[in-house]
């Protein structure tokens, strides 16, 4: 079987002057952007003298050399542990660490930063500066004997969740697994090689890497990739490069539709918008269908590829906040709390099984969240009649309060849609006579004037009062993680002390 390397080879064998990727740097055509990869994996495999299996930093933003290195591994039989950027060095030096990594690519940006963080005797190669080692390992790897040894079988991708509860685990994707997670989002988009895939969202993340970037490579279309998020460009970029397909979180997308230029701008080529969190608030998806162009909500986790569970265009305006169906190659069992397969309409945990799923943990190979051959999310999701799901919330966010679940995430959409609320957290606290009862903390729209009493005043219109948060306090923004995710436990810490 052939390593995932083939994808760059094959595609140039057909025509290899065709565009493939596109930085502020450089165009890259099929044939270059092979040849890369295959120099690269020469280099990594004779040169720094890897093994088979040894594992590979990358610290740096959206970069070609990313792309690269992961087609490189794939070659080698080598794993590629991208890191966060926005992490502090002690976490980051704990990831590699707990990697194993025995050498690191860094951008010059981060090139002190790298110094800092690589493991005693990991080796540092900088790039992207005045002295560039990627391109130096291209050039001393082409006159070196051709690498091999990966395979579908072999772990590709180290990939750490964010941590957010406890330390980060490093979830293993196979090359199959990556390659089945492809073939589910080229089904999900309907993508093939006439496609413009405009990317924007950080590849260290499978969000930004495997919903739609890995997988235009693997179709043929060709990839616009920007370094960072900047609003203004990536809105820039829709209007004058004319990309078909683009992939947002709920805050990217909240920063387009921010800007003036939003309204005016020609977003027309695109046939779909791609969008994926754990909750998208529908507002958002209706004011983008309404300029006509559908968007398509993706579930999924680090885990799973992670491309699990997707709307397709055709579906999209008529089932506007379904996290859609069970992916082409996956399996999708909703359980409740015996682990009893839940009846339609009924809230169950998502489960998922599929050969795009992690290996596992690395390092931790009996971890729970693997058992019986099912990933167990921990999100609660209903299937309706018509097989489509509908998230509800974390199965840890749940609060039960008097012998009723409460969905953190139904009290936060209700609340997104009062007016003067510009985001907001909802989390359980301890209460005597009810066990337990919902918190929010609310960000206030600038210029916005609201109180606790107008808000309980809207909710009475669209939730059950038992619904109602006991406890409500106002800030200037939420507590959130280098990842972006809000902090519970820190949206709980505000509240101790309000508990009874």
């Amino acid at each position: 079987m052939k390593p995932l390397s083939s994808w760059l080879e094959t595609h140039a064998a057909i025509a290899p002057e065709r565009e493939m990727l596109r930085t502020k740097e450089r165009v890259w055509r099929r044939a270059e952007l092979a040849k890369a990869a295959d120099d690269l994996a020469a280099w990594l495999a004779h040169e720094a003298g890897l093994a088979k299996g040894a594992r590979v930093g990358f610290l740096g933003y959206n970069r070609a050399e990313q792309i690269v290195l992961v087609f490189a591994a794939a070659r080698a039989g080598l794993m590629v542990v991208p890191l966060n950027w926005r992490l502090a060095a002690p976490e980051q030096r704990a990831i590699l660490d707990n990697a194993g990594a025995e050498l690191l690519f860094a951008q010059q940006a981060f090139a002190a930063r790298a110094g800092e963080i690589a493991p005693d005797g990991c080796p540092v190669v900088e790039f992207g500066g005045a002295r560039d080692g990627f391109t130096e390992a291209l050039t001393a790897g082409a006159g070196l004997p051709r690498a091999g040894g990966g395979g579908p079988q072999d772990p590709l991708l180290l990939v750490y969740t964010s941590g957010t509860t406890g330390e980060p685990k490093g979830a293993v994707l196979t090359q199959d697994a990556v390659l089945f997670n492809a073939l589910n989002a080229i089904h999900m988009h309907g993508m093939g090689e006439d496609d413009v895939i405009l990317s924007i969202l950080p590849l260290f993340h499978v969000g930004g890497l495997n919903i739609q970037t890995l997988p235009a490579l693997y179709a043929g279309a060709r990839v616009i990739l920007h370094e960072t998020f900047d609003p203004a460009a990536a809105l820039a970029a829709i209007a004058n490069e004319r990309p078909s397909l683009t992939l947002q979180v709920p805050a990217t997308l909240a920063a387009l539709m921010a800007l003036p230029e939003w309204e005016q701008t020609d977003i027309s080529s695109l046939r779909a918008l791609a969008i994926g969190s754990t909750d998208v608030p529908v507002e958002q998806i209706e004011a983008v269908q309404a300029r006509g162009v559908p968007v398509i909500q993706i579930y999924g986790a680090t885990e799973t590829g992670p491309v699990a569970i997707y709307q397709r265009p055709e579906e999209a305006f008529a089932s506007t906040g379904s996290i859609g169906r069970a992916g082409l190659h996956t399996l999708i069992c909703l359980v409740d709390e015996n682990g009893a397969d839940a009846a339609p309409g009924e809230t169950g945990e998502i489960l998922v099984r599929g050969r795009h799923v992690a290996r596992g943990y690395w390092r931790d190979a009996d971890n729970p969240a693997f058992a019986g051959g099912w990933f167990h999310s921990g999100d609660m999701a209903r299937r309706d009649e018509a097989g489509l799901f509908w998230f509800r919330d974390r199965k840890k966010n749940m609060i039960i309060s008097g012998g009723e679940n409460i969905y953190p995430a139904e009290i936060e959409r209700a609340l997104r849609a009062v007016p003067g609320v510009a985001e907001c957290a909802v989390v359980g606290v301890s209460d005597e006579k009810w066990g337990e009862s919902p918190a929010v903390l609310i960000v206030a729209q600038e210029g916005a004037r609201i109180t606790r009493e107008s808000i309980l005043d809207a909710l009475n219109e669209t939730l059950a009062r038992y619904k109602h948060p006991r406890h409500i306090r106002f800030a200037p923004a939420l507590p959130r993680n280098a990842m972006g995710k809000v902090v519970l436990d820190e949206v709980k810490a505000l509240f101790r002390g309000a508990e009874g």
